[in-house]
């Protein structure tokens, strides 16, 4: 996995993060479940991209 993605990837499991506490905060249920699925995408790349490395070596 290229560091950019893995960056990339992180970044977009925070900002899910981020969105759902923020949205929890808030009491507003759109931006927690919008923060939620940032999350699982950004989880999911990563597992991905661990599983072509995997068969890359």
């Amino acid at each position: 996995m290229s560091a950019t993605d893995k960056a990339r990837n992180k970044a977009e499991v925070i900002k899910g993060k981020v969105k759902k506490e923020t949205g929890e905060a808030i009491d507003n249920e759109e931006m927690e479940a919008e923060g939620r699925s940032d999350q699982a995408k950004g989880d999911l790349k990563q597992a991905g991209e661990k599983i072509k490395d995997v068969f890359k070596d």
